[in-house]
């Protein structure tokens, strides 16, 4: 494999070393010290992250280079290079605790790295810090979300041209090695991904017009008394023959391509923190596939696209639909609430959603005029046979089965039904009431058998599932 053009030598890599700063300094575009000494990035752009996170890149890059010309201790091994690479890689969420490594957890990056040391790709002296290798994930996911494509930048010992095969027979079989890419030595998978798509696979009995028990429940038993019932086999029935109108299906389509375009989803992510400043999302597209059986219940793959996503912005967005589906809501519910007043928008199950990939079209073209040859694009091209088998098997089961076993989407349309307080403004007149507007500081009420379930779930050490995914 040819040599990469570095962006400089060790020696000069070394002397690009920015000075030390005092913790108050502010010499850092956008970085601000809050009153309890922790730095804070609020004023920050994307251009500014970017920069500081090459600035810091370009110091740990002079640090290793430092290392590697010390000597080393008697009678201990050689060092051997590492390259700068693009991992591609696919998982099943199912069981873990996301993506990112997190203490006495479970998750993605723990079992890839542990089979990184274990296959030789990170030396023994790296294998306690995944930073000595400046390890970095495209998108992060959270529990339960899935991947079938996912890029995950490292420095890596590639010598051995059986390095793949080796780190995958250390993984367990959610977890896939696809191949890897040599990469130019600033490139980060964060900060360098243009876009991500993701793909929500949908049970369409949901578009289902509302139940009247669950109506009926609604409107005659106290808040605090109601629970959701449990569904009958007639229900079970109903729900597996369920085939979408055609005239539904093209509501749903023109829905979600409302989505298209530079918007203010602020009404689609957590309150906290969210502004009219950073809550700006540019969506390349929102398309929706045409209805597919899978063991006998029928199905929507959805597809979006976008620069970046807040957090349970995929969920809230197909929780919407969903809703405006099953009552006639007017499209243009969907205009007023981007910027609107702050309503409560239920996010969809988390069982549904993929990481279908990152893209990395503008390094692409940088690297390719660049490096003169010397780098692959980073793409899933060569791959997709496989990726296809490991989604079919892996992904699409796990997510049909859980349904089939569990009833995730049915048990959320229900608690729609039985509790629709927070969402009237979800009518078939597209009005927004002033009881529908989120209050700031303003208790929710909560139904007693939910308090009985989070005070089962805290004393099992369970947690409620975020599944989703946060990109910034």
């Amino acid at each position: 494999m040819p040599e990469l053009p570095e962006e400089q030598t060790e020696q000069s890599a070394k002397a690009a070393v920015p000075e030390p700063t005092m913790p108050n300094s502010t010499s850092e575009p956008g970085l601000k010290m809050a009153p309890d000494g922790k730095r804070k990035n609020r004023g920050q752009t994307c251009k500014d992250r970017r920069e500081h996170a090459h600035k810091k890149l370009r110091s740990r890059n002079a640090e290793e280079a430092h290392e590697s010309r010390s000597p080393r201790p008697p009678g201990s091994e050689p060092r051997l290079p590492k390259r700068r690479v693009a991992l591609l890689m696919g998982f099943c969420g199912t069981g873990f605790q996301g993506m990112q490594v997190n203490p006495n957890a479970r998750t993605i990056e723990g079992d890839l790295f542990k089979a990184l040391v274990d296959a030789g790709a990170v030396s023994a002296d790296n294998s306690v810090d995944q930073s000595k290798v400046q390890l970095q994930r495209a998108a992060r996911t959270d529990k339960g979300v899935h991947a079938a494509g996912q890029v995950v930048s490292l420095k890596m010992i590639v010598e051995d041209p059986e390095i793949v095969a080796k780190i995958n027979s250390h993984l367990p079989e959610q977890i896939r090695v696809w191949g890897f890419v040599r990469v130019i030595r600033s490139f980060n998978a964060k900060t360098m991904c243009d876009s991500r798509v993701y793909e929500y696979l949908l049970p369409t009995y949901v578009l289902m017009e509302p139940s009247a028990a669950h109506r009926a429940i609604a409107q005659t038993v106290p808040f605090e008394q109601r629970e959701i019932p449990e569904t009958t086999s007639e229900e079970i029935a109903r729900r597996r023959a369920y085939r979408v109108p055609a005239d539904k299906l093209q509501f749903v389509r023109d829905a979600f391509a409302k989505y298209k375009g530079t918007h203010d989803f602020r009404n689609f992510t957590v309150t906290r923190g969210c502004t009219d400043t950073n809550s700006r999302r540019h969506i390349h597209y929102f398309d929706v596939s045409d209805p597919m059986v899978i063991d006998g219940s029928e199905w929507l793959s959805l597809k979006v696209k976008g620069q970046s996503f807040m957090l349970h912005q995929i969920r809230k967005m197909v929780g919407l639909i969903i809703l405006m589906a099953r009552s006639g809501a007017p499209l243009a519910l969907i205009d007023a609430l981007f910027g609107g007043p702050r309503v409560n928008v239920p996010k969809a199950p988390g069982l549904g959603l993929l990481l279908e990939q990152p893209v990395f079209d503008g390094y692409n073209k940088r690297a390719a005029t660049q490096t003169a040859g010397a780098t692959s694009p980073v793409g899933f091209d060569d791959f997709q046979e496989q990726i296809g088998e490991f989604k079919q098997k892996l992904i699409y089961d796990a997510i049909t089965q859980t349904e089939a076993r569990d009833a995730v989407f049915d048990e959320w349309v229900k608690s729609t039904e039985v509790f629709p307080e927070e969402y009237t403004y979800i009518n078939a007149e597209g009005v927004i009431p002033e009881s529908a507007v989120v209050v700031p500081g303003a208790q929710r009420r909560v139904p007693l058998f939910m308090k009985r379930d989070a005070a089962a779930a805290a004393r099992g050490g369970d947690s409620e599932d975020e599944a989703d995914t946060r990109d910034d």
